[in-house]
């Protein structure tokens, strides 16, 4: 009898953020075969807790507009956490198990925050930590403002892939731009694996690309 080899589906995971949309961009301008992510899961790292469904800066929205539109995908296969449950902790638990179904994330893309996070896990968290609720710093707060209208606008808490979630991806890839993710991108690679700096569990991990640009990498020189 003839053996079927079958095709393993890609599982993507996915940030948002100003480091990862020049890579979306690219990918939605290549010329490519429309059916090329047919079979493609797609995880988001994390989402804002508090906006109301459909709010243009929800990440299940911010993630429509840059991947599901641009490369045609079907929207069934883009996973957000669901901020909107009336038990979040349980909501986290399911997106783990999601994950699991899937059969875990192939490839990760990750930006980093001025504080050294990754996703929304703050300085502070644990290093094997899980998908779960998770309160934002000022700092992070700050950064994103100018998304919103205002200060008071910007959500105080998310539901966040955790350390140890990301981890477990099969190759982790780092984008960041810009002077001011400097310090962090400095500490994260060359300083000690802690959980004042979340990134620095990329060290950690056996596959690993880092992606920066001048600003970003001056520190590493």
């Amino acid at each position: 009898m003839e053996t079927v080899e079958t095709v393993p589906q890609p599982v993507i995971g996915v940030a948002t953020g100003s480091s990862p949309s020049p890579l979306y961009r690219t990918l939605a301008r290549r010329d490519r075969p429309p059916n090329t992510f047919e079979a493609t899961s797609w995880f988001a790292l994390d989402e804002y807790i508090g906006l109301p469904a459909g709010h243009p800066q929800s990440y299940s929205e911010v993630l429509r507009r840059e991947i599901v539109e641009p490369l045609h995908l079907d929207p069934t296969t883009v996973h957000v956490p669901n901020p909107h449950s009336d038990d979040l902790d349980r909501s986290a638990v399911a997106y783990e198990e999601a994950i699991t179904s899937a059969g875990g994330v192939d490839l990760q893309i990750l930006g980093i925050g001025r504080n050294g996070h990754l996703a929304f896990n703050e300085p502070g968290a644990s290093l094997d930590s899980r998908t779960r609720v998770e309160r934002l710093t000022d700092d992070t707060r700050e950064a994103n403002r100018r998304f919103f209208d205002s200060l008071s606008d910007v959500p105080t808490h998310c539901l966040t892939q955790g350390l140890g979630t990301i981890l477990e991806a099969r190759h982790l890839l780092l984008l960041a731009q810009g002077r001011g993710k400097a310090e962090a991108v400095h500490d994260a690679l060359t300083g000690p694996v802690s959980s004042g700096c979340p990134a620095s569990i990329l060290q950690l991990h056996p596959r690993v690309t880092i992606l920066v640009d001048e600003e970003a990498g001056s520190l590493l020189i």
